[in-house]
């Protein structure tokens, strides 16, 4: 990974900014994308401290523009892109039949499925020219179904058909396609989600104490997958388990992650 020029979007805070100290400490070159600029300068700085080059690109990844911008920022700075890393999330809590708008819907599918696409998409021509690598980091609610987020897991659903469609198109570009799945994770994400209203709100809730990877763990699994350039990545014993058992007994699934949720949020 030494001197290799990687994109992470949502790169202000928790996996993003683990994912961004992690490379750093790689030796990579780093562009680094999140809407918050302030946020955005701080990790610029721990990154520069560690010893890397990095750039902060405010970017909301909704906006294909954006993201087209991004991607000219980190060429005109670097000239090269050798990694993109599709990390920028959000998610929501409520029951379908309890949402008041499906604008939630709308901006969960546009935020974590299409703002993966858009960068994708324009990052694809230089990533060919590197036989560089796309990184998709999904969920295990990219693989089967969670109560109270019908939008978030549909927009990670989409994220694993999109790439997993993908990788087979450039099987002999010299692209590397990874998918990541991770379970748990100690981050704001937990908190902060989109409400049945389609606005974002702050539960207040701390999950600290709760059974989660941490985000240092999370980022060093996610960057020796890159290193190695595997195709997927799943993670926690558990979440292993979920994607092998579903196939054959999806019912049992459906209730042990139901409880598993029901006691995470509790």
């Amino acid at each position: 990974m030494n001197g290799k020029m990687v994109i992470v979007t949502g790169a202000s805070e928790g996996v993003g900014r683990a994912l961004a100290r992690t490379l750093a400490q790689r030796g990579c070159r780093l562009a680094l994308a999140a809407r918050s600029p302030g946020k955005l300068d701080e990790v610029v700085g721990e990154c520069q401290e560690i010893g890397a080059e990095a750039i902060a690109v405010p970017t909301d990844v909704a906006d294909e523009e954006a993201c087209r911008g991004l991607v000219n920022t980190t060429l005109a700075h670097y000239g090269v892109i050798d990694g993109l890393v599709n990390n920028a999330g959000i998610s929501m809590t409520s029951r379908f039949d309890a949402l008041e708008s499906l604008r939630v819907l709308e901006r969960l599918m546009r935020v974590n499925y299409l703002g993966a696409a858009y960068c994708t998409f324009h990052a694809l021509p230089h990533l060919k020219q590197s036989s560089g690598i796309v990184v998709a980091v999904s969920s295990l609610q990219g693989k089967t179904g969670f109560p109270d987020a019908t939008g978030y897991a549909a927009s990670k659903h989409a994220m694993q058909g999109f790439f997993d469609s993908l990788r087979i198109e450039l099987e002999d570009s010299g692209v590397a396609v990874l998918v990541v799945s991770p379970g748990p994770v100690s981050t704001e994400i937990h908190a902060r989600k989109l409400g049945a209203d389609g606005t974002m709100a702050d539960s207040g809730k701390d999950f600290s104490k709760k059974k989660q990877m941490s985000p240092d763990v999370c980022a060093k699994q996610i960057v020796d997958a890159m290193q190695a350039r595997k195709r997927e990545l799943v993670m926690t014993s558990g979440g292993k388990l979920v994607v092998a058992l579903k196939p054959f007994v999806p019912r049992f699934v459906d209730k042990q992650v139901a409880r598993a949720v029901a006691e995470f949020y509790r």
